[in-house]
């Protein structure tokens, strides 16, 4: 079993926690993380870009020149596509960009960040978070407790609402529920900060 340091809210040192080998001590597939941030930022898009086609521009409900006898070439629209002003062929319209890995993928693919965070000892554990009130200030202190001082990944177990409203608005700090840990999450910071109650919910969903 894979063992990090166990941490006090002030800092001091609580002894050593044992972590999921196969969690957190598994050989990263740099393949699988890679398909798994290209599909969570796919995901992201807004996909609300769009164009007039000749059926949404304005305009060209007759047809402007009779068929035969001008010598010109025949139209039908004022709003063709050739037309200055008409509309828009083969232009983007509203989508989803969003797809759906296979969950064995997506399981060892978070598997496979969290067991890099271990390796690079940027894991930090910490038995418990407890705030009177929601506090910035207090959670800052927290952060300088235990050396902390890079972009981290702040993973609470559920309920613990004081800590989350107390580190959400601190920069270069993202909060997140120890259910909802993603990939992105993990790999955009170079530090991850977890509850011990929140370290035994995330092995409850990845076992």
């Amino acid at each position: 079993m894979t063992t990090v340091a166990l941490f006090k809210q002030d800092g001091t040192k609580n002894g050593e926690i044992e972590l999921n080998d196969a969690i957190f001590g598994i050989e990263p597939n740099e393949s699988v993380v890679f398909d798994a941030i290209i599909m969570q930022r796919a995901s992201l898009r807004q996909g609300t870009h769009a164009v007039k086609n000749r059926s949404a521009v304005r305009g060209g409900g007759r047809k402007p020149w009779r068929q035969k006898g001008t010598g010109r070439a025949r139209q039908g629209s004022i709003r063709s596509p050739q037309w200055r002003g008409g509309g828009v062929v083969f232009g983007p319209t509203p989508r989803s960009y969003s797809y759906k890995l296979p969950k064995k993928v997506r399981r060892l693919a978070i598997r496979s960040v969290l067991s890099e965070k271990v390796a690079e000892n940027n894991l930090v554990v910490v038995d418990g978070l407890t705030f009177d009130a929601p506090k910035t200030k207090n959670f800052k202190e927290v952060l300088a407790n235990l050396e902390v001082s890079t972009k981290v990944l702040v993973v609470l177990e559920s309920g613990n609402d004081f800590a989350a409203l107390s580190a959400r608005n601190l920069p270069n700090v993202s909060v997140v529920s120890a259910d909802n840990v993603s990939v992105l999450d993990v790999v955009s910071n170079n530090k991850m900060l977890i509850t011990q109650a929140a370290l035994t919910q995330l092995e409850e969903v990845l076992v």
